[in-house]
């Protein structure tokens, strides 16, 4: 471990356990896990595997490199130099006494342990005394931003800001409850959908679709109040309340009383999800849930919208890329699944989107950043050709360095390498651009401090070696 490392001690390595295990490794984070399970290794490298293939997908920069993963005979062997604790044993208080007795004997001074309790208030946790402060998130953890964090306020403040490292929403209570805010959510809905069933309203299958066809999406974006305010028009939430208030005395739902779980519901639920459900593997829909969600989070993060907007707040911490050969690294990122094709390949299409944002990168580098776009002035491409080298698949690093062929007056000639984790090529992008007056659409000069810095890296960059550049569609050499 190099001195800047810092170590998680993950004690439990269920689910949540892996998933804790996942975020921290893959945020650069060294990794010590303690579970008796003999299979726990199995289990956390499935999770690891899920998580490699869509965590980075989220971003447009690399994550940094992954931490040391260590299984650990005993717990005081995982709380060995461990700047995190995160506890994730079952859902038993007296085991997590337990469990808390053994990690506060070993705690150093200032330590403390971050729970993943999901219902366990932070003051009961702490009743025999060791210093606990619960971090509940939810379920994946490598994907889900939101972490409920409640407990002793110098506590939370220490954990507030190692849980925003590693790209999570850190949602911080001052009041304690049972079961947080999220999971009282999620228990209220449980609740209505069990009577549903009950009552032969709806099936598993059309509550389902309800929520991911409708309020889920809705949810996902905005939340309940801002989804709501928008419902009342331009007038805002004073008029959704005056119109829709009422409704609260109807007889809407049931969420005051609750059916008890006999064995006919039990069974009737049971038989209504496999009919729904049953035809796919729990791994498979693990798989599409991971797609979906890192599909629907890489549409919240253009527009900076909800756990979009924790993405793109992480990405700007991460260090930028430097240098390759001498050439700017303008681009690197992970492959993600909206990347690619049936057969899993990437696509050709977002061949050219990679060359779009390193050619950004380059624009930005020399000056041509959002505020000078802003300002009114551009550079337009004019053509582009794309030489396909070698395939790549979902989740491979690519890596873009930027040749600048040409940087006087208007034109800017560029070189783009898309290399792979190997260094080999998996193609070149030659693009050539016109510096545009974005009000009169006509081409014209780049302000000085660009077109001096394009000249310089195109001067730095002359008389190297352009593989491919200036040839005809299909030549090679």
């Amino acid at each position: 471990m190099t001195p800047t490392t810092k170590k998680a001690a993950i004690i439990g390595g269920g689910v949540i356990g892996g998933g804790w295990a996942a975020r921290f490794l893959l945020n650069g984070w060294d990794v010590a896990v303690f579970d008796p399970d003999p299979e726990a290794e199995r289990k956390i490298g499935a999770v690891l595997d899920r998580a490699r293939a869509s965590l980075p997908a989220l971003y447009d920069r690399a994550l940094p490199p992954e931490g040391a993963l260590t299984f650990c005979d005993s717990l005081v062997d995982a709380l060995q130099g461990a700047d995190w604790v995160q506890e994730s044993v079952s859902e038993r208080l007296e085991l997590k006494h337990k469990v808390y007795d053994q990690i506060a004997a070993h705690l150093p001074e200032g330590g403390f342990i971050a729970s993943s309790t999901s219902g366990f208030k932070a003051s009961d946790l702490a009743a025999n005394g060791a210093p606990v402060v619960v971090v509940h998130p939810f379920n994946p953890v490598y994907l889900l931003p939101l972490a409920e964090i409640t407990g002793e306020p110098e506590l939370r403040a220490k954990a507030l800001p190692v849980v925003q490292s590693i790209g999570m929403s850190p949602l911080e209570m001052h009041a304690e409850i049972d079961a947080f805010i999220g999971n009282r959510f999620q228990e209220a809905i449980w609740r209505e959908a069990l009577w549903m069933i009950k009552d032969g309203i709806a099936t598993t299958a059309q509550i389902d679709d309800a929520m991911r066809m409708g309020f889920g999406l809705r949810l996902a974006q905005m939340g309940l109040f801002e989804t709501y305010r928008l419902a009342g028009g331009e007038a805002g939430m004073a008029s959704y309340m005056e119109q829709f208030g009422p409704s609260l005395h109807w007889p809407w739902s049931r969420l005051t009383d609750v059916p008890d779980l006999d064995a006919a519901l039990v069974q009737a639920i049971s038989d209504q999800s496999d009919a729904q459900s049953g035809h796919m593997t729990i791994a498979r829909m693990e798989t599409l849930r991971d797609d979906n969600l890192v599909a629907i989070l890489r549409g919240l993060r253009r527009t900076g919208s909800g756990a979009g907007g924790v993405i793109t707040a992480h990405e700007e911490s991460l260090d930028s890329d430097g240098e390759i050969d001498g050439l700017p690294v303008t681009q690197r990122r992970a492959v993600p699944v909206t990347w690619t094709d049936y057969n899993g390949h990437m696509n050709e299409a977002a061949y050219l989107e990679l060359g779009t944002w390193a050619t950004d990168g380059l624009m930005k580098l020399v000056g041509a950043d959002d505020a000078y776009v802003a300002s009114g002035k551009s550079f337009f491409t004019v053509d582009t050709r794309i030489r396909y080298l070698g395939e790549v698949h979902r989740g491979a690093v690519l890596t873009v360095t930027t040749q600048v062929l040409e940087g006087a007056g208007k034109k800017m000639k560029l070189f783009h390498r898309i290399l792979k984790e190997d260094g080999s090529l998996a193609a070149t992008i030659e693009t050539l651009m016109l510096h545009t007056d974005l009000n009169t659409r006509r081409a014209c000069l780049p302000e000085p401090a660009v077109a001096e810095a394009l000249e310089t890296l195109a001067a730095a960059h002359a008389g190297r070696d352009a593989p491919g550049a200036g040839g005809s569609v299909g030549q090679r050499n």
